[in-house]
């Protein structure tokens, strides 16, 4: 059989249902893929019986074999809120160090859902603001940034932006930010003893000549001399315990799936001996486990206190998959021959909820 297959739209197919089993069409749109074709190569019974899989291959092939079995850690989510206190320590004029302890802070068998960083604004004198609107009319904003700070082993240092707004001079109390991916950051460096570090930068609303200074009056609280405790910096974290709220590992095979069914990892075996376009081209293996996630997932009480646009319910998906090693006969010079190929992302390792729509946490470059 030869027929013509686009790789891209069957990829798209495979996104549709991110907790699925792989079908056929993705099977064998990886394979062309991998292989850099764009159709089923001719291959008949009597090359398949030409074809003799050398040592070497084979070896390759047990090898990739034995690395995509890892270990299936399953996942599991009642809704935890912590809240740290936290210190600023000066650095220059404009940028403030805030450093938060978060040794135990994060409970144990819980993921984070958000971290937000609570600042609370110093009303400005009267007195200075009349001298502010005489000096500088034009505008009264001015733009508050965070960033994450890490402090590397050889003592270099490097930052990443994580929220910026814009606040008024007129205004005072607390103000939010949303500093998640600031936490996600802490949490990939695995020092849980080691403080949170961000710098806190009052900045002018735009630059030239004739930028306004109200950056100059903006002010937060434990950076004035009277400063109290109760406006001291907070840092809230929003998390869900993984036993009320995520998956369930795998699935009970002696117990049908329902729709009250918790969230699992459930057992799917691909057939390649079954589909015709694999009868003379697929040596190995025969088929195999592929998974898919099934179930439901609890949704979370409470709204966050940042709501992302597109954010929807908790879905049951595929968060782990590995690869499929594979055999196949090619043609080179009229002459088949074996070849080993591994296939990205066919078999689920591990079933996970997630907010559909969610942003996916960055990871930390070395």
């Amino acid at each position: 059989m030869r027929a013509l297959w686009l790789c891209w739209a069957l990829w798209a197919l495979a996104l549709a249902r991110p907790g699925a089993a792989v079908t056929e069409e993705q099977i064998l749109g990886s394979l062309l893929q991998q292989l850099q074709l764009h159709e089923v190569p001719a291959l008949d019974q009597s090359d398949a019986e030409r074809l003799v899989t050398p040592a070497h291959v084979r070896a390759q092939y047990v090898a990739l074999l034995q690395r995509s079995h890892g270990p299936s850690r399953g996942k599991r989510f009642s809704q935890y809120y912590k809240q740290v206190a936290g210190r600023f320590l000066v650095s220059e004029a404009s940028t403030r160090l805030l450093v938060l302890s978060m040794e135990r802070r994060l409970p144990p068998n819980s993921e984070l859902v958000q971290a937000v960083l609570r600042l609370f604004q110093e009303p400005v004198p009267e007195a200075a603001l009349r001298r502010h609107q005489r000096l500088s009319p034009r505008s009264d904003l001015a733009r508050v940034t965070i960033e994450w700070l890490h402090v590397r082993a050889d003592g270099s240092n490097r930052t990443s932006l994580i929220d910026s707004r814009l606040v008024s001079i007129h205004e005072s109390g607390w103000k939010a930010f949303d500093v998640t991916e600031a936490v996600n950051f802490w949490q990939q460096l695995s020092r849980p003893q080691e403080p949170l570090l961000l710098q806190v930068s009052v900045q002018r609303e735009h630059l030239g000549p004739l930028a306004s200074s109200a950056h100059r009056l903006v002010r937060f609280a434990s950076q004035g001399p009277w400063a109290g405790a109760q406006g001291e910096p907070q840092l809230e974290l929003h998390t869900l315990d993984l036993g009320d709220f995520g998956a369930q590992g795998n699935c009970d095979p002696e117990a049908p799936v329902t729709e009250g069914t918790r969230c699992c990892r459930q057992e799917m075996y691909i057939d390649l001996q079954g589909m015709k376009w694999a009868e003379h081209w697929v040596l190995e293996p025969p088929g195999f486990l592929a998974y898919e996630c099934v179930g439901t997932c609890q949704q979370p009480p409470q709204a966050l206190t940042f709501k992302w646009p597109f954010l929807g319910p908790r879905q049951c998906i595929a968060s782990e998959t590995t690869s499929l090693p594979m055999i196949v006969g090619i043609k080179e010079g009229g002459r088949p021959r074996a070849q080993v190929v591994s296939l990205p992302d066919m078999r689920v390792q591990k079933c996970s909820c997630a907010s559909d729509g969610a942003p996916v946490p960055r990871r930390l470059e070395p």
